[in-house]
């Protein structure tokens, strides 16, 4: 039982992926496939101005403990995605794969981090850092 649905929660890594773009001078983030159920939300929209820091950091995502879901799901090794307080931080989730993981730091906003999971770190890194 539990296999067929793990298998469920962890759809092809195509639609798992966060997707991003600078639209007007935000950063607009979708949530790709089922993962928009499991973060409980489908965007975010993040004016560039709010944007303290932006790094590629596998490391933030390995581990078992991300923190107090407040709406979110975390099955360790599987995906941890939506809303978490950690060490007093508000952040949000969407990794299924640490190893695809980028962190955004924010200011001025309702999260302090966005942590997901993008086809390309460096390239994630990069088109965040140009617009800035």
């Amino acid at each position: 039982m539990w296999r067929s649905w793990l298998k469920w929660a962890k759809p092809p890594e195509q639609e798992t992926l966060v997707d991003l773009s600078v639209v007007e001078g935000k950063l607009m983030l979708h949530v790709g496939g089922a993962d928009k159920l499991w973060a409980f939300k489908s965007s975010l929209e993040i004016p560039l101005a709010h944007i303290a820091a932006v790094r590629a950091d596998p490391e933030a995502a390995r581990g078992w403990w991300h923190g107090i879901r407040m709406p979110g799901t975390n099955v360790p090794g599987v995906i941890t995605a939506g809303t978490f307080y950690q060490h007093g931080k508000r952040m949000f989730w969407d990794v299924h794969h640490p190893e695809k993981t980028i962190v955004i730091d924010l200011r001025d906003e309702r999260y302090n981090e966005l942590i997901v999971e993008v086809a390309d770190p460096d390239a994630a890194v990069k088109l965040i850092q140009d617009a800035l």
